[in-house]
């Protein structure tokens, strides 16, 4: 029996390496996104390609519901889910006091309560089959707090907290979750999110090595994996917990200001 795997955020950026990844290797998908053209067009070259089954929901993650949608329409078209790849994600820089209360609610419906949810779906089919596995793409982002994007680090905190929090729970019931942990990655990202001309965006890393390492670790299960990490950031990365909180800070800040 073919496995499906579930993609949230499918057109762009890492989506777009998930998808031809798990197509590469044979599932069948369900691709999550905004834009119904975009779906369309992604789902006639998948299957071209790849010779899969691709099936399309176009939702508005800002939506209350939207989780919802996505779990109700699975259904109707009869679908097991077999892997379950939330990584649609919303950014944006801005100090908190500048930013309005519609992004910051944006921001956590589509990073936090969608992910949520569709986690709160799912896991239950999963462990009633006694398998199933989750890819959550959060940041290393969720390790320390960041200043001038206050909101997006903490809802990757919350992602990371919650996702191994959950993983914990079924460790003993076939079930895994997986979170993946960037860096600066070069996609779309950082363009919707103003930060093409920071100082942590001027050397992205590549999206095809980024997906390709959370996909492998969610398919041994692993915890956590750092990708796109340079070999002198990745130590850095492991101290940033238990530096001093207004140096890190200032560090995070200074990276994410964009030239005057």
């Amino acid at each position: 029996m073919t496995n499906t795997a579930l993609i949230t955020g499918a057109t762009g950026g890492l989506g777009n390496e998930f998808v031809k990844l798990f197509a590469l290797n044979g599932n069948n998908l369900v691709l999550v996104g905004r834009n119904d053209k975009k779906l369309a067009k992604l789902k006639k070259e998948v299957e071209n390609n790849y010779l899969i089954k691709v099936e399309t929901i176009a939702v508005d993650f800002s939506e209350e519901t939207a989780a919802e949608q996505i779990y109700e329409q699975v259904k109707k078209l009869g679908i097991q889910i077999d892997y379950l790849v939330n990584n649609a994600g919303l950014g944006g820089q801005g100090s908190f006091i500048e930013r309005t209360m519609e992004q910051d609610i944006s921001m956590m419906n589509v990073n936090m309560l969608v992910p949520t949810k569709l986690m709160k779906l799912f896991i239950p089919d999963f462990v009633k089959r006694g398998t199933g596995k989750i890819l959550n793409v959060s940041s290393t982002a969720s390790l320390i707090p960041g200043p001038l994007q206050a909101e997006y680090y903490a809802t990757k905190a919350y992602v990371t907290s919650l996702s191994n929090a959950v993983a914990y729970e079924v460790k003993d019931t076939g079930v895994t979750v997986t979170t993946l942990m960037p860096g600066a990655v070069d996609t779309g990202f950082a363009q919707a999110g103003g930060l093409t001309q920071t100082k942590m965006f001027a050397h992205g890393a590549s999206p095809v090595d980024v997906a390709t390492a959370g996909y492998k670790a969610m398919l041994a299960g692993k915890l956590n994996v750092f990708a796109g990490l340079s070999p002198v950031q990745r130590p850095f990365v492991g101290l940033m917990p238990l530096m001093p909180k207004k140096a890190i800070m200032g560090f995070v800040a200074n990276q994410q200001s964009t030239p005057s």
